[in-house]
């Protein structure tokens, strides 16, 4: 019996995107899978119940219907624990499962025997690359994050030279370049403005300079015997925490995207680093929702200490629902090929190395041992 897929409205506050697009929803068909999506899923981002229903899916507004007929249920983030006791047992959970967010809706799957794959948790392989969901909106996080930088930046980001006299181009410096501090500097780049960036992987500093932007080190000879890198000594630390201080001193805006899943936001700029900042800066806080790497950072909000603003925006990515529905449906679609076979049934193989390690919940158990950790620690 072919499997059915089924998606519903995100109920999340704030949430406009929506786990699959027409386009994937026409290839799940095509492939036998039957698909149910819930009247107007897709409408924040665009996508209409007309354009689900002409892909083949079909349109349902009983929302206990749809999580009740689900084999396979695909999420941006897991639903409420009451609608989890609405899915039938055994039933997959694919998505963000935001464990320290969401305890008690893990704890429920748990209890009902549900099947719950985090998408955070694929492994960084090659074979699982086009199913990276943390890449994907990592990449539309980035590139809005240098957008809302402009947008409260009392400056013009690129040079311009004009009757009314030559305006010198922003300052925007990026911490952490990873697939967010990358983005941000190529579009912070393409807006005009002079970009450096700062990672403590030195391999990082290729791909910085290949975009534009100037790469912050310092001149250190950190190789140990063998070719590998020796640890900083206490010195070097303090020499490298002043060059970044500096930078911010002088930077007019400051984008920040350390973030380490399942774990508190590492703090790079201190109150008193703020302090020393050029009046009308601005700070872009991408780890807000996970404590901030602003010392003053609040998640949600913006706030104004001594005329900087350090801006601390949730779900950066839900702000561009269109393309982050549909990179982010592509990524679930890869996902599903290994939990769905050819002929539309389901054939999961919990060996399989991208399964295995992305597995949160399984036959009553929470096979992922810091979730585990953490649902049990708060019973």
């Amino acid at each position: 019996m072919a499997v059915t897929v089924a998606v519903a409205k995100e109920k999340s506050e704030g949430e406009k995107r929506v786990a699959l697009v027409p386009e994937v929803v026409s290839r799940l068909t095509k492939s036998g899978v039957r698909v149910l999506v819930e009247s107007g899923a897709g409408e924040e981002a665009y996508y209409t119940d007309g354009a689900y229903s002409s892909a083949g899916a079909e349109i349902m507004h009983d929302r206990k219907s749809i999580l009740s007929q689900a084999d396979v249920l695909l999420v941006l983030q897991p639903p409420a624990p009451a609608e989890i006791a609405l899915l039938r047992e055994k039933a997959i959970i694919i998505g963000f499962m935001s464990a320290s967010k969401n305890v008690e809706s893990i704890r429920k799957m748990k209890e009902r025997k549900l099947t719950a794959f985090a998408l955070e948790l694929v492994p960084r392989i090659t074979r699982a690359q086009s199913m990276d969901a943390l890449s994907s909106q990592a990449t539309i996080g980035g590139y809005k994050a240098a957008l809302v930088a402009a947008d409260y930046s009392p400056k013009l980001l690129p040079m311009l030279t004009t009757a009314a006299g030559t305006i010198r181009p922003a300052k925007v410096l990026i911490l952490g370049a990873g697939v967010a501090g990358l983005m941000a500097i190529a579009t912070a780049r393409r807006l005009g403005a002079m970009v450096e960036a700062y990672d403590v992987r030195r391999a990082a500093g290729e791909q910085v300079r290949s975009l534009g932007a100037r790469f912050l080190e310092l001149q250190i000879d950190a190789e140990a015997a063998g070719g590998y890198a020796r640890e900083l000594t206490p010195e070097e630390k303090q020499k490298e925490q002043a060059m970044v201080n500096e930078a911010v001193s002088q930077a007019d805006a400051v984008i920040t995207t350390a973030n380490i899943p399942g774990r508190k936001a590492p703090r790079l700029i201190s109150k008193e680093m703020v302090s020393g900042m050029k009046p009308g800066s601005v700070i872009v806080d991408l780890a807000a929702e996970t404590g901030g790497n602003c010392e003053l950072t609040k998640a949600g909000g913006v706030v104004v200490e001594n005329d900087v603003t350090i801006v601390g925006p949730l779900n950066l990515p839900g702000q561009i629902p269109f393309h982050a529905s549909q990179m982010y449906s592509k990524n679930l679609q890869s996902f599903l090929g290994l939990v769905i076979d050819r002929e539309g049934k389901l054939a999961v193989n919990f060996d399989d190395e991208i399964l295995k390690g992305s597995l949160m919940v399984h036959d009553g158990e929470i096979r992922h041992a810091q979730t585990k950790e953490l649902v049990e620690g708060r019973q």
